[in-house]
């Protein structure tokens, strides 16, 4: 299983709207076929690993990160493919979770008469899919909240400045966190401080363009700037404005996307925004911004998770925090679980959830 899981890594940023899936057979205590999924390759991992193994198949094992599939859809059902072909057990870490099918690809395994075992490795199977149980669920993507700080809290020296926190080693970890994304999001004053390009530079391959998002209620995003200037289909301005003001008739022009959507307290509605990326098939989206976006976004009570980055540094009164909160703070002080740390050369991360994306329901798209 620890092979599969690592298998399924490889289709980081090109399974999506799938998810990713990694599958090994095992016969006689050898690998005999192994495959992950692909997107574009149409082919379930499950398949590549049975095509892999051809008729050397028969009597062996297959472990998969996830539940077959069942039903038919781009292709046909996994399940008839392994039955056919005369596995004889199948290891899943698992469930679909997709509420529709959860359970209904196992049960005809083992209708069939195959020996099936679920939850080897599930916790780690599940961090690998969190994005895509989220979206199946609700239509909206997860949300990971990134961001570099001093260990008192600072992101900045002082508002509208440029300040490098973290080290090298982190930096490449962001690069990396940014190409599993299919779409960062920032605000229009992090723009506007730093001119970014918000790009993937890690120059692994990946299905679809990183989509660039900024959300920009009056439309002062700068013509000239780095994002608009580099705009290959790939940068959207999530906007209150008319769509007719001559900013927003520029700005397309300029090779941008601009879309209008509703208003919260003069601000661009965050719930709205996740229902347009999400309707974008948007599955896992980067929240890298400033004090401002970051404190709305938790605020909103959007943020899934969050990633902190913290360099052994004190910035010392006059920094710019993690978010800005109105003085009547969080309606509900969250918490976050499920806690990992890690280091990158001198500086340490701290990853956790706010929420258990598996126990979304479809409901709370109405939000």
């Amino acid at each position: 299983m620890a092979r599969a899981l690592a298998l399924a890594l490889r289709g980081v940023a090109l399974a999506h709207p799938n998810p990713i899936v990694g599958a090994v057979l095992v016969k006689k205590h050898r690998v005999i076929g192994e495959g992950f999924h692909v997107y574009d390759n149409r082919d379930h991992a499950e398949i590549v690993a049975l095509k892999k193994a051809g008729k050397k198949v028969r009597g062996a094992t297959l472990y998969v990160t996830l539940e077959p599939c069942c039903t038919l859809g781009r292709t046909g059902p996994c399940t008839k493919a392994i039955i056919a072909a005369g596995v004889k057990r199948v290891v899943a870490a698992m469930q679909d979770p997709n509420p529709t099918v959860a359970g209904k690809g196992l049960a005809e395994l083992r209708r069939a008469g195959l020996r099936v075992t679920t939850g080897v490795c599930e916790e780690e199977a599940r961090r690998h899919n969190d994005d895509f149980a989220k979206w199946i669920l609700t239509r909206l993507p997860l949300v990971t909240l990134k961001t570099a700080l001093t260990l008192d809290g600072q992101i900045a020296e002082r508002a509208g400045s440029v300040t490098w926190i973290t080290g090298e080693a982190s930096r490449d970890a962001v690069q990396h966190i940014r190409h599993a994304a299919d779409a960062i999001l920032t605000g229009i004053g992090t723009v506007l401080a730093d001119n970014p390009r918000l790009t993937d530079r890690t120059g692994e391959p990946r299905r679809r363009k990183l989509l660039r998002a900024v959300i920009d209620s009056r439309l002062r995003m700068p013509v000239k700037s780095k994002l608009v200037k580099s705009a290959q289909d790939d940068l959207v301005i999530l906007t209150t404005q008319s769509l007719d003001s001559p900013k927003a008739r520029a700005l397309v022009r300029a090779g941008a996307e601009v879309v209008q959507l509703s208003a919260k307290r003069s601000h661009v509605d965050l719930h709205a925004v996740l229902r347009e990326l999400g309707q974008r098939q948007i599955l896992n989206l980067l929240l890298e911004a400033g004090a401002e976006l970051n404190g709305a976004a938790l605020q909103a009570g959007i943020v899934d998770k969050m990633i902190l980055f913290y360099a052994p540094k004190i910035m010392g009164a006059g920094g710019v925090p993690l978010a800005h909160i109105p003085s009547r703070g969080l309606a509900k002080s969250p918490a976050l679980k499920n806690l990992s740390l890690q280091r990158y050369g001198p500086d340490f991360v701290v990853q956790g959830y706010f929420h258990d994306v598996y126990r979304y329901h479809r409901t709370r798209r109405k939000n």
